[in-house]
């Protein structure tokens, strides 16, 4: 069940979340680069909307179940490096760590994500992550 829309932003830009990841869950414009998508897919995770994370993953890679805790609460976003992935690209990648508390137990994901263009607009393919407590 998605969660009250926050007044900032969730993916740590600075930006009210109306002038940042709000318009590309609404879906009213396609994020332009693939850091912008990463960064509106981690305010998707924290809300809780599922139906979001599935128009932002590539078919062919999305999974059947995607696991959405409500208990989790992230405490943070940080990208860590960008290649490519910007409005006149294909494919890009995005570095980031990603943090979040469960249960009292803090944990950070740091992921690779790969990114294409699918359909005019950005989609995730997948990316190789590990998890530390």
């Amino acid at each position: 069940m998605p969660k009250p829309l926050p007044e900032e932003c969730p993916c740590g830009s600075g930006r009210t979340f109306s002038e940042c990841c709000q318009p590309y869950l609404l879906k009213t414009r396609p994020a332009p680069t693939a850091e912008s998508l990463m960064r509106s897919r981690y305010s998707a995770f924290v809300l809780c909307d599922e139906d979001y994370l599935r128009y932002s993953w590539h078919p062919d890679y999305c999974p059947v179940t995607i696991h959405l805790d409500d208990d989790c609460h992230w405490l943070g976003l940080k990208v860590v490096a960008t290649e490519q992935g910007t409005e006149q690209d294909s494919q890009g990648r995005v570095h980031f760590i990603a943090r979040y508390k469960r249960n009292g137990k803090a944990t950070r994901i740091e992921e690779n994500s790969r990114f294409e263009r699918f359909q005019d607009r950005w989609v995730y393919l997948d990316g190789g992550s590990h998890k530390t407590s």
